[in-house]
């Protein structure tokens, strides 16, 4: 991969590879259910709110977000190609769907929680700060709230 990094609207060819990333990262969203993932990610990508980095034929990075929510739904990079700035460049690509200093709001795992160490690092590097605790799917997490100052 070169150092710059493509983030473009997904469309309906890259659900497969999409969903081939998702195979690999799924032990990691709890609660996450294939079957009903996809059909998420066909309306997301419909309403043009699917976010994806490839790879030559490979997705390594994506992001669904929602405008009416202002929140970001589902973040993902492939487990090669983590802390390489993917992350960052789908945030900041969905940011600009945003008026300026609009505040997006992620969940993500708790502090103690060793899964959510990448992501809770990555989100307060970027300016997220610390919400409420919450339970998403059974499972114990943390609202984060981006002020909207970053980008």
């Amino acid at each position: 991969m070169n150092n710059k990094i493509f983030v473009n609207s997904a469309k309906e060819i890259d659900i497969d590879i999409w969903m081939n990333l998702i195979e690999i990262v799924k032990d990691n969203f709890p609660g996450l259910v294939l079957e009903d993932y996809r059909k998420i990610l066909k309306e997301s990508i419909k309403e043009r709110n699917a976010l994806i980095v490839k790879d030559n034929t490979n997705a390594i990075g994506v992001l669904i977000f929602s405008y009416e929510n202002k929140e970001i739904a589902f973040l993902a990079v492939h487990p090669e190609y983590r802390k390489k700035g993917i992350a960052t460049a789908l945030i900041e690509k969905m940011y600009e769907h945003f008026p300026k200093g609009s505040e997006i709001i992620v969940t993500t795992y708790r502090e103690n929680d060793v899964k959510g160490k990448a992501a809770r690092a990555l989100y307060k590097n970027l300016g997220f700060v610390e919400e409420e605790l919450i339970m998403e799917f059974g499972y114990p997490c943390q609202k984060f709230v981006f002020k909207g100052s970053k980008f």
